[in-house]
């Protein structure tokens, strides 16, 4: 058992139970998936940056990555129905909270000028999305090669039903949050 899934298990579980009073353990909020996406929107005019997005998203995640593909045809953007223009991957049980253990505590220190994720990225229904400018900021990412710096979308889905549950849940497993601006020290 990861060690995110053990601290949730026996620490997080209790303290979520106390603070909202559920009077079933099932009630209490927990993660389900954290999706990984990148647009390449570049890849109409070079596939093998898609190539290269697909391989920097298996090395982060060590999971299979699918091909996101066009809905439909855009002239403008030389565009056309069923091209290849993104890539993503969703992690559930141990390899979520393994990914999720390492995106917290090595990746999110990596971000230059660091001061916490946004508090205002919750969807209204306990899901939290943040975007990361370039997919370097993992230690698995070899600088040496990479093509281009590309950023990426992650979302971390729960099953809270409302944002300060989920707020709290991801408190307390560690995402460091911005604080308020008052409280901020420069």
């Amino acid at each position: 058992m990861s060690r995110l899934k053990d601290k949730y298990l026996s620490e997080i579980q209790p303290q979520l139970v106390k603070e909202f009073k559920y009077s079933s353990v099932m009630q209490v909020p927990r993660l389900e998936k954290i999706c990984l996406n990148i647009g390449v929107g570049e890849a109409v005019q070079t596939p093998k940056a898609l190539e290269a997005a697909l391989r920097d998203l298996e090395i982060i995640t060590g999971q299979k990555v699918v091909t996101t593909r066009a809905r439909k045809s855009i002239s403008n953007f030389k565009l056309r129905e069923d091209m290849p223009i993104g890539c993503r991957v969703t992690l559930r049980r141990d390899n979520m909270y393994e990914f999720f253990d390492r995106f917290m505590s090595l990746a999110l220190p990596r971000v230059r000028d660091f001061r916490g994720v946004p508090t205002k990225s919750f969807d209204g229904r306990g899901n939290y999305s943040i975007g990361i400018k370039e997919q370097l900021i993992f230690p698995e990412i070899d600088y040496d090669k990479i093509d281009k710096v590309r950023g990426l979308t992650i979302t971390i889905s729960s099953t809270a039903r409302t944002d300060e549950e989920c707020r709290r849940l991801l408190e307390l497993f560690g995402m460091p949050f911005q604080k308020p601006r008052e409280q901020q020290q420069y």
